[in-house]
């Protein structure tokens, strides 16, 4: 991050290669940034599952955090099931 506003502040002197490279990095690192802290072993697990579920890990956290709320009612049931609904399994 240093090298990127050093080279803002001297922007004339850099060669076009080098403002691509230093774009995509903090573009690259952006993309990354999750905007919630987890600790380590959270965060490791849910890099696994994500990576086991070939899912991004973004959306599988919006899907465990959804679930969570849903079955916990702080948000309603996404879509009920009526009596005439065919369903598999037994109760």
């Amino acid at each position: 991050m240093h090298e990127l506003e050093s080279t803002a502040d001297h922007i004339a002197d850099a060669s076009r290669a080098d403002l691509q490279i230093m774009l995509r990095r903090a573009a690259l690192l952006l993309r990354n940034v999750g905007g919630i802290s987890l600790d380590a072993n959270t965060d490791d697990a849910l890099t696994s599952l994500a990576a086991e579920m070939d899912t991004p890990k973004p959306d599988l956290v919006e899907t465990i955090a959804g679930d969570w709320l849903v079955a916990n009612s702080y948000l309603p049931v996404p879509h009920a099931v009526d009596e005439e609904s065919e369903v598999e399994g037994s109760a």
